[in-house]
């Protein structure tokens, strides 16, 4: 993760960014999970459900990494870096998983 250290415009602009590209990063796998839904990108058949899974615990996670961030006396940029990263390790494990994947029929 970026911008660690005392509040200043740049640990900002880096919290700015790192959510820009994690918003980019999902956006990438909700067009492959809904090409995956339509025949036209290969998916697992346990995907939708992964989907559906998965986002209680990255939520959770973030909140929780929030909180401690918080009880910890940290910056506001620090707080939303730190509930931003287990949303941004995931939607960024995701977009590579489904990118390997490719196009095409399911591969199982």
């Amino acid at each position: 993760m970026f911008g660690r250290g005392s509040s200043g415009p740049f640990d900002r602009w880096m919290l700015g960014l790192n959510a820009s590209v994690m918003l980019a990063e999902a956006q990438a796998v909700i067009a492959m999970r809904t090409m995956g839904m339509a025949g036209m990108w290969s998916v697992t058949p346990t995907e939708t459900t992964r989907m559906v899974a998965e986002k209680s615990s990255a939520f959770f996670s973030a909140m929780q990494a929030a909180g401690l961030a918080a009880m910890a006396g940290k910056q506001p940029h620090q707080i939303a870096e730190a509930a931003l990263h287990p949303i941004r390790r995931k939607t960024r494990a995701n977009s590579r998983r489904l990118a390997r994947r490719g196009p095409g029929k399911p591969k199982g």
